[in-house]
């Protein structure tokens, strides 16, 4: 016989919460990994012992649906982390000092979590006052979400709006806005020649590189919040040869969609200074920019009436990493991000959240699928 999982605890037992991350942080979970499907299954089990449906389990991608009135709520998190398998071993999950560390406890598993004891809290299906729901575990978020855009563009359809359980900012805030993503590669092909004895005939991959990556930070303008980093280089063979090939891998952030042609064309646009190099341009826009929508700012005043019901202060920004929440904002959707715990340590070895938040954010989360401020 297959045990049933009891259902998930509220807000008002945090011990048991405090348990129930312990479970889903020690199922070890990189992406492309058997531990995200794992990680999914004991999600699927604990939603369904709420009361929901499963109406996609694929490989490791998860949505499980709540009934209830009105247009449905979409609320996204992804059980991928970054750390590998083993982590745990030197990286446990403990609780010192009012913080809950562990790997991916605050990248996202707390925001997983959340949604469980928000569930828990809330009216049971039936209920008249039952909004009905969508919970949509991606599996490859911090990858990309390349496998799960399909199944983000599914769950948008018809969605009221989208509540996204990332980690909140530094003090609670929610998260209105995220830059958009764009990772290219430039690679400079040039001529080998000995370096000694002939260099004259050879063009120097390395030194046109070298010239071009001032020109593409060039292309950084803060004041408008376009960022631009070249983060990795490679080039040569020896070094008596004069390189014949080099390349850089670039990270661009932008705020608006409207940035992104520009950037692009201005990056193609960079035109070879030594002579006889040649230019050749990879990549793509990984993420769209979140931007805040007026559905947005809808949900985030029933939030912030909600927090201060709660005796909390809401307060709003942006991120310059990317979400799902950007990808199904791309699709229309309003989205209030950042909904999960607080802490800090992103894919860091300090990773943690904050005990007191994750019943408060419960307790929020809750009462925003009650009343979310849009139809």
């Amino acid at each position: 016989m297959t045990s049933v999982p009891p259902v998930a605890p509220t807000a008002d037992d945090p011990a048991a919460l405090v348990a129930l991350l312990r479970e889903l942080v020690e199922i070890e979970s990189p992406t492309g990994t058997p531990g995200v499907a794992a990680a999914s299954a004991w999600t699927r089990a604990r939603l369904e012992a709420l009361g929901g449906t499963t109406v996609l389990e694929d490989g490791g991608h998860l949505q499980v649906d709540f009934p209830g009135g009105g247009a449905p709520l979409v609320l996204l998190a992804h059980t991928d982390t970054v750390w590998a398998v083993g982590t745990l071993a030197g990286m446990p999950f403990r609780v010192a000092d009012g913080r809950i560390h562990g790997p991916g406890a605050y990248d996202m598993k707390a925001g997983i979590v959340t949604i469980l004891a928000a569930l828990a809290e809330a009216p049971r299906p039936g209920d008249p006052a039952r909004r009905a729901l969508r919970v949509l575990i991606t599996a490859d978020e911090e990858q990309g979400s390349v496998s799960a855009r399909p199944h983000i563009a599914a769950a948008a359809a018809g969605a009221a709006a989208a509540l996204v359980l990332e980690p909140c900012l530094p003090g609670g805030g929610v998260k209105l806005h995220r830059k958009g993503i764009g990772r290219f590669q430039l690679t400079v092909h040039g001529r080998a020649a000995h370096a000694g004895t002939q260099p004259s005939p050879g063009i120097s991959a390395i030194d046109e590189l070298a010239r071009q990556v001032v020109a593409v930070h060039g292309l950084a303008d803060p004041a408008r919040g376009i960022s631009v980093n070249v983060g990795v280089i490679r080039g040569g063979t020896a070094e008596n040869v004069i390189p014949a090939r080099a390349e850089a891998q670039i990270d661009i952030r932008i705020t608006q969609q409207t940035q992104a042609p520009e950037l692009e064309s201005a990056l193609r646009a960079l035109v070879p200074e030594v002579a006889g190099a040649r230019h050749e341009w990879t990549g793509a826009w990984t993420r769209p920019p979140l931007e805040c929508s007026p559905g947005a700012e809808q949900l985030f005043a029933a939030a912030a009436r909600h927090a201060a019901a709660l005796g909390l202060q809401l307060d709003r920004g942006g991120s310059g990493g990317g979400s799902d929440g950007n990808l199904i904002g791309a699709l229309g959707v309003p989205v209030l991000d950042g909904l999960g715990p607080d802490g800090a340590g992103a894919h860091a070895t300090h990773e943690h959240i904050l005990a007191a938040s994750l019943p408060q954010r419960a307790r929020l989360l809750a009462r925003l699928l009650l009343d979310p401020g849009v139809a």
